[in-house]
């Protein structure tokens, strides 16, 4: 009995430790909303008219200018992302929202920067201006 006690004990511990915590999601989704904006990047170079992306407090999205006018950016990964619930962005812009558009060399209309925040752990995505995107926990 003892020995049954001690199996279902250890499966229990491996179960609780291998749940993600704070840390690991904010990473996943920190990486997820880094991709996507390479990929508009790139999108922008390839397609040939430039993509904006649009941060906010909900989530984030991807548009296209399309005949001078901005489209929602369909399909490929590009449609509308909500944060994961836990998750808080905060814009370095005034209104808590940011614009970031992509002209047709990759080059970025401004330096921009998203912290990603969950519980007490935190993520910056940088956007600069010659179209690099990094992240880091500065």
């Amino acid at each position: 009995m003892l020995v049954v006690l001690f199996v279902i004990g250890l499966l229990a511990a491996v179960v609780v430790l291998s749940l993600p915590g704070d840390e690991h999601t904010l990473r996943n989704e920190a990486e997820r909303f880094a991709a996507r904006t390479i990929a508009a990047r790139d999108e922008a170079i390839v397609g040939g008219a430039p993509v904006a992306l649009v941060v906010g407090p909900a989530g984030y999205y991807f548009q296209r200018r399309v005949d001078g006018a901005w489209q929602a950016l369909p399909g490929k990964g590009f449609d509308l992302a909500a944060w994961k619930q836990g998750t808080q962005a905060v814009v370095a812009q005034p209104g808590g929202r940011g614009r970031i558009v992509f002209d047709t060399l990759g080059l970025a209309s401004g330096d921009g920067a998203v912290r990603l925040e969950r519980g007490d752990r935190h993520l910056v995505l940088r956007i600069a201006r010659d179209g690099k995107v990094t992240l880091d926990a500065a």
